[in-house]
């Protein structure tokens, strides 16, 4: 476990990454190997083993990690609302731990589904507690009516504030896949694009090659302000609906043999962007 402490430089391999699943997660491998990328120790750690109920040899405790990572897929088959019913069991059995490690100021970073459990926690938008005791918003239902699986631009807006971005510059553009059935981010809330905004929250929109507002399919859920990620307000807590862990070389880019520059995917940058802090 990394301690943190002023003037401290913390090696990444010291980091200590749980990419948390239960059943009908599918995206943990992707998940711990773009960690062990930028030099982390991830490890894939089911839910039961944080709650205990496992052999001794096989518990964990949320606790002995610095990174805490929910990785994409349809965690207990999306029944009820996407995301709803493993957020409902990491509350009732380490919510507590959960709300402390957020607390502390560690990162948590929800892609796709793991993005959809963190606003069924209440750990987004999180306006008002760490940990809202009810979701104030929702990831619903695609616009088209349908699962789109296809490259998306991403603009970096975030103003500083978020942890997984310190290695991206703002306005910069980023290309990041999606795939997903349910991502469009609501809330019943009138001012709650004004309340992310006032509080940069908002960190990437999805936006045409060019850099300019999205439409159909460049936003491919209809979200609000074409939002595709956002913050809480510490900044430690980030959500987003495209996978950064599927681009981590140039090789997986739709695009890679035209573009030989380098060989580091564009979402490579978002795991060094929370590292970097770390350190």
């Amino acid at each position: 476990m990394v301690r943190y402490g002023r003037g401290e430089t913390v090696k990444p391999e010291n980091i200590r990454v749980c990419v948390l699943r239960i059943e009908g997660t599918n995206c943990e491998d992707e998940m711990a190997d773009a960690f062990r990328a930028v030099g982390t120790q991830a490890e894939k750690v089911h839910l039961k083993q944080l709650a205990g109920e496992v052999s001794q040899d096989m518990k964990r405790s949320l606790e002995d990690y610095d990174i805490l990572a929910l990785p994409g897929g349809f965690a207990a088959g999306d029944y009820v609302r996407a995301g709803a019913i493993f957020a409902a069991r990491i509350k009732s059995t380490i919510g507590r731990d959960v709300n402390r490690f957020v607390e502390r100021g560690k990162p948590v970073l929800g892609v796709c589904n793991g993005f959809q459990v963190l606003v069924e926690l209440g750990l987004l938008p999180a306006f008002e507690e760490t940990m809202s005791p009810m979701p104030t918003a929702a990831l619903c239902t695609n616009d088209s009516g349908r699962f789109e699986c296809r490259p998306t631009v991403l603009r970096n807006d975030n103003r500083g504030k978020c942890m997984f971005t310190s290695c991206v510059n703002r306005g910069e553009l980023l290309m990041i896949p999606s795939a997903h059935a349910e991502g469009k981010l609501m809330s019943r809330d009138p001012e709650f694009i004004e309340k992310l905004e006032d509080n940069d929250q908002i960190v990437f929109r999805y936006v045409k090659e060019n850099g300019s507002k999205a439409e159909y399919p460049w936003n491919p859920n209809g979200s609000g302000s074409d939002i595709a990620g956002i913050c809480n307000p510490a900044g430690n807590v980030m959500g987003m609906m495209p996978h950064p862990e599927r681009v981590i070389t140039r090789f997986t880019h739709p695009d890679w043999t035209r573009d030989t520059r380098n060989e580091d995917g564009d979402g490579l940058r978002i795991f060094k962007s929370v590292v970097e802090r770390l350190r």
